[in-house]
Protein backbone atom coordinates (compact mmCIF):
# COMPACT_ATOMS: atom_id res chain seq x y z
CA UNK A 1 0.00 0.00 0.00
CA UNK A 2 1.52 2.99 -1.05
CA UNK A 3 1.36 6.75 0.79
CA UNK A 4 0.94 9.94 -0.44
CA UNK A 5 4.40 12.28 0.19
CA UNK A 6 2.47 14.01 3.08
CA UNK A 7 0.92 10.58 4.74
CA UNK A 8 4.52 9.40 4.79
CA UNK A 9 5.52 12.73 6.64
CA UNK A 10 3.21 12.59 8.77
CA UNK A 11 3.88 9.31 9.70
CA UNK A 12 7.25 9.88 10.30
CA UNK A 13 6.25 12.86 12.29
CA UNK A 14 3.83 10.44 14.83
CA UNK A 15 6.82 7.34 15.00
CA UNK A 16 9.27 10.21 16.05
CA UNK A 17 7.13 11.97 18.32
CA UNK A 18 5.48 8.68 20.06
CA UNK A 19 9.30 7.59 20.34
CA UNK A 20 10.04 10.74 22.30
CA UNK A 21 7.31 10.78 24.44
CA UNK A 22 5.29 7.84 25.14
CA UNK A 23 1.94 9.30 23.41
CA UNK A 24 1.05 10.45 20.12
CA UNK A 25 0.47 14.47 19.74
CA UNK A 26 -3.31 15.78 19.39
CA UNK A 27 -4.66 17.01 15.80
CA UNK A 28 -3.96 21.12 16.99
CA UNK A 29 -0.05 19.68 17.83
CA UNK A 30 0.28 17.83 14.14
CA UNK A 31 -2.15 20.67 12.88
CA UNK A 32 0.63 23.25 14.26
CA UNK A 33 3.94 21.11 13.38
CA UNK A 34 2.95 20.87 9.15
CA UNK A 35 1.23 24.54 9.75
CA UNK A 36 -2.58 23.07 8.38
CA UNK A 37 -5.10 25.39 8.71
CA UNK A 38 -7.68 23.14 9.94
CA UNK A 39 -7.70 20.06 12.10
CA UNK A 40 -10.06 18.85 9.39
CA UNK A 41 -7.12 18.21 7.70
CA UNK A 42 -5.24 16.49 9.97
CA UNK A 43 -8.52 14.13 10.18
CA UNK A 44 -8.40 13.02 6.54
CA UNK A 45 -4.42 12.83 6.74
CA UNK A 46 -4.87 10.04 9.82
CA UNK A 47 -7.87 8.68 8.54
CA UNK A 48 -6.27 7.44 5.32
CA UNK A 49 -3.43 6.60 7.28
CA UNK A 50 -5.64 4.23 9.55
CA UNK A 51 -7.19 2.92 6.15
CA UNK A 52 -4.21 1.72 4.74
CA UNK A 53 -3.32 -0.48 7.75
CA UNK A 54 -0.51 2.43 9.29
CA UNK A 55 -2.19 2.91 12.31
CA UNK A 56 -4.93 2.40 14.92
CA UNK A 57 -6.96 5.48 16.53
CA UNK A 58 -9.70 5.60 19.38
CA UNK A 59 -11.45 8.68 17.76
CA UNK A 60 -13.39 9.20 20.99
CA UNK A 61 -9.70 9.52 23.26
CA UNK A 62 -7.44 12.31 22.81
CA UNK A 63 -3.45 11.06 22.33
CA UNK A 64 -5.20 7.53 21.02
CA UNK A 65 -2.92 7.09 17.77
CA UNK A 66 -0.92 4.17 17.69
CA UNK A 67 1.56 2.53 15.10
CA UNK A 68 1.05 -1.03 13.97
CA UNK A 69 4.60 -1.94 14.00
CA UNK A 70 5.00 -4.45 10.99
CA UNK A 71 4.03 -1.91 8.56
CA UNK A 72 7.57 -0.51 9.60
CA UNK A 73 9.47 -3.88 9.06
CA UNK A 74 9.36 -4.13 5.16
CA UNK A 75 13.51 -4.29 4.10
CA UNK A 76 13.70 -2.61 0.19
CA UNK A 77 15.06 -3.90 -2.59
CA UNK A 78 16.38 -2.17 -5.72
CA UNK A 79 15.24 -2.93 -9.04
CA UNK A 80 15.84 -1.38 -12.60
CA UNK A 81 14.49 1.46 -13.92
CA UNK A 82 14.47 0.03 -17.68
CA UNK A 83 12.39 3.04 -19.14
CA UNK A 84 9.54 4.46 -20.06
CA UNK A 85 6.19 2.72 -21.32
CA UNK A 86 3.32 5.28 -22.73
CA UNK A 87 -0.22 4.96 -21.15
CA UNK A 88 -1.71 6.20 -24.24
CA UNK A 89 -0.21 4.69 -27.95
CA UNK A 90 2.69 2.26 -27.62
CA UNK A 91 6.25 3.48 -27.81
CA UNK A 92 9.27 2.15 -27.36
CA UNK A 93 10.92 1.59 -23.57
CA UNK A 94 13.91 3.12 -23.25
CA UNK A 95 16.55 1.02 -21.25
CA UNK A 96 18.44 3.63 -18.76
CA UNK A 97 21.27 2.39 -16.25
CA UNK A 98 19.42 3.60 -12.82
CA UNK A 99 17.86 1.98 -10.14
CA UNK A 100 14.58 2.76 -7.70
CA UNK A 101 14.19 1.34 -4.14
CA UNK A 102 11.44 -0.19 -3.61
CA UNK A 103 9.52 -1.86 -0.28
CA UNK A 104 10.06 -5.54 -0.85
CA UNK A 105 6.42 -6.01 0.03
CA UNK A 106 5.70 -4.92 -3.69
CA UNK A 107 7.87 -7.82 -4.80
CA UNK A 108 6.74 -11.06 -5.85
CA UNK A 109 8.80 -13.89 -6.57
CA UNK A 110 10.51 -13.86 -9.86
CA UNK A 111 12.48 -11.24 -11.61
CA UNK A 112 11.07 -7.92 -11.19
CA UNK A 113 12.11 -3.78 -12.72
CA UNK A 114 10.39 -0.74 -12.86
CA UNK A 115 8.76 1.68 -15.33
CA UNK A 116 7.76 5.28 -15.55
CA UNK A 117 4.43 5.60 -16.94
CA UNK A 118 3.72 8.14 -19.31
CA UNK A 119 0.15 9.30 -20.47
CA UNK A 120 -3.14 8.82 -18.60
CA UNK A 121 -5.01 5.93 -20.41
CA UNK A 122 -5.04 3.82 -17.21
CA UNK A 123 -6.49 6.45 -14.71
CA UNK A 124 -8.98 4.22 -13.60
CA UNK A 125 -6.12 1.30 -12.44
CA UNK A 126 -5.35 4.54 -10.33
CA UNK A 127 -2.25 4.27 -12.76
CA UNK A 128 -1.46 8.08 -13.50
CA UNK A 129 1.48 10.17 -15.93
CA UNK A 130 4.41 10.26 -13.97
CA UNK A 131 3.96 7.01 -11.49
CA UNK A 132 6.12 4.27 -11.52
CA UNK A 133 5.03 0.65 -12.05
CA UNK A 134 6.43 -2.49 -11.04
CA UNK A 135 6.75 -5.19 -13.25
CA UNK A 136 7.16 -9.02 -12.69
CA UNK A 137 8.37 -10.40 -15.75
CA UNK A 138 6.06 -12.95 -17.29
CA UNK A 139 5.28 -14.34 -20.69
CA UNK A 140 1.79 -15.14 -19.75
CA UNK A 141 -1.05 -13.47 -18.03
CA UNK A 142 -4.72 -14.14 -17.50
CA UNK A 143 -7.89 -11.96 -18.79
CA UNK A 144 -8.18 -8.72 -16.14
CA UNK A 145 -4.65 -8.70 -15.68
CA UNK A 146 -2.42 -4.95 -16.32
CA UNK A 147 0.03 -6.09 -18.99
CA UNK A 148 3.20 -4.35 -20.30
CA UNK A 149 2.88 -5.67 -24.07
CA UNK A 150 5.10 -5.68 -26.81
CA UNK A 151 3.37 -4.90 -30.36
CA UNK A 152 4.76 -6.44 -33.30
CA UNK A 153 8.12 -6.52 -31.71
CA UNK A 154 9.14 -3.40 -31.48
CA UNK A 155 6.08 -0.98 -29.53
CA UNK A 156 5.85 -1.60 -25.52
CA UNK A 157 2.33 -0.53 -23.73
CA UNK A 158 0.70 -0.68 -20.62
CA UNK A 159 -3.01 -2.35 -20.80
CA UNK A 160 -5.64 -4.39 -19.36
CA UNK A 161 -4.94 -7.72 -20.93
CA UNK A 162 -8.03 -9.79 -22.70
CA UNK A 163 -7.89 -12.44 -25.34
CA UNK A 164 -11.23 -12.54 -27.98
CA UNK A 165 -11.47 -14.49 -30.57
CA UNK A 166 -7.78 -15.30 -31.70
CA UNK A 167 -7.23 -11.80 -30.97
CA UNK A 168 -5.97 -9.96 -28.23
CA UNK A 169 -7.14 -6.73 -27.36
CA UNK A 170 -5.38 -4.81 -25.39
CA UNK A 171 -8.10 -2.13 -22.90
CA UNK A 172 -7.13 1.37 -21.49
CA UNK A 173 -8.72 2.28 -18.49
CA UNK A 174 -9.98 5.53 -19.76
CA UNK A 175 -13.18 5.21 -21.26
CA UNK A 176 -12.56 7.99 -24.12
CA UNK A 177 -9.95 5.95 -25.23
CA UNK A 178 -10.24 2.79 -28.00
CA UNK A 179 -8.53 -0.65 -27.09
CA UNK A 180 -6.08 -2.11 -29.34
CA UNK A 181 -7.13 -5.28 -31.02
CA UNK A 182 -4.74 -7.28 -32.89
CA UNK A 183 -3.91 -10.76 -33.60
CA UNK A 184 -2.53 -12.80 -30.53
CA UNK A 185 0.55 -13.62 -32.52
CA UNK A 186 1.68 -10.28 -32.74
CA UNK A 187 1.52 -9.42 -29.03
CA UNK A 188 4.21 -10.81 -26.41
CA UNK A 189 3.58 -10.04 -22.89
CA UNK A 190 6.98 -8.52 -21.08
CA UNK A 191 5.07 -9.23 -17.54
CA UNK A 192 2.31 -8.14 -15.85
CA UNK A 193 2.10 -4.92 -13.36
CA UNK A 194 2.17 -5.95 -9.15
CA UNK A 195 2.09 -2.37 -7.85
CA UNK A 196 2.40 1.49 -8.15
CA UNK A 197 4.31 4.20 -6.70
CA UNK A 198 3.97 7.39 -7.04
CA UNK A 199 6.97 9.69 -8.33
CA UNK A 200 7.95 10.99 -4.83
CA UNK A 201 8.88 7.72 -4.14
CA UNK A 202 11.00 6.75 -7.13
CA UNK A 203 14.03 9.15 -7.16
CA UNK A 204 16.65 6.43 -7.43
CA UNK A 205 17.43 6.93 -4.54
CA UNK A 206 15.07 5.83 -1.25
CA UNK A 207 11.50 4.76 -1.01
CA UNK A 208 9.98 7.61 1.14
Amino acid sequence: MYLTKRQRELLDYLKEYISVNGYSPTFEEIADHFHFRSKGTVYKHIQNLKKKGFITKDWNRSRSVELISNMFESTIVRLPLLGIVQAGQPIEAVTQNETVSVPSDLVRKGRHYVLRVQGDSMIEEQIRDGDFVIVKEQPQAENGDVVIALIDGNEVTIKKFFRENGNVRLQPANPVLDPIVVPADSVMIQGIVVGIMRKFLADGNAAN
